[in-house]
């Protein structure tokens, strides 16, 4: 199966590791950022389908970020558009999960900011 293309995978991981404590493991399918033994970030690629949690999720294939998100900041994002969508296993995580399609031109600045702001939820959370 085809991974996270490099470019991308590159700046995410330059974001999440330049963070306190972060640090980056292989995830089931991808690649997941964690901290205090939390995830605070997950991409990856669906093909075909495949994972189908993830295409049932995202409505379809292509490169795709997860993060947490506070109450706010979920609702907010529900509503934001067909970029953004929310996973049905989302609160398993004990704060809300959001998923990001990482298609055409992406903004790094607001990607920067969702990820910091994921980060500070573990931080909150398991402080």
């Amino acid at each position: 199966m085809a991974g996270v293309p490099a470019r991308i995978l590159g700046k995410l991981r330059a974001l999440c590791l330049g963070l306190p404590g972060a640090y980056e493991e292989a995830a089931w399918v991808g690649t997941r950022w964690m901290a205090r033994k939390r995830n605070f970030a997950h991409v990856l690629r669906i093909v075909d389908g495949w994972p189908p949690a993830y295409a049932r999720a995202a409505g379809g294939d292509g490169v795709v970020l997860t993060f947490r998100a506070t109450a706010l900041l979920h609702d907010t994002l529900r509503d934001a558009g067909p970029r953004f969508f929310i996973p049905v296993w989302g609160t398993k995580w004990r704060t809300k999960v959001v998923g990001l399609k990482l298609a055409g031109r992406i903004d790094w600045k607001e990607i920067e900011m969702l990820i910091r702001e994921s980060h500070q939820n573990v931080h909150k959370l398991h402080g």
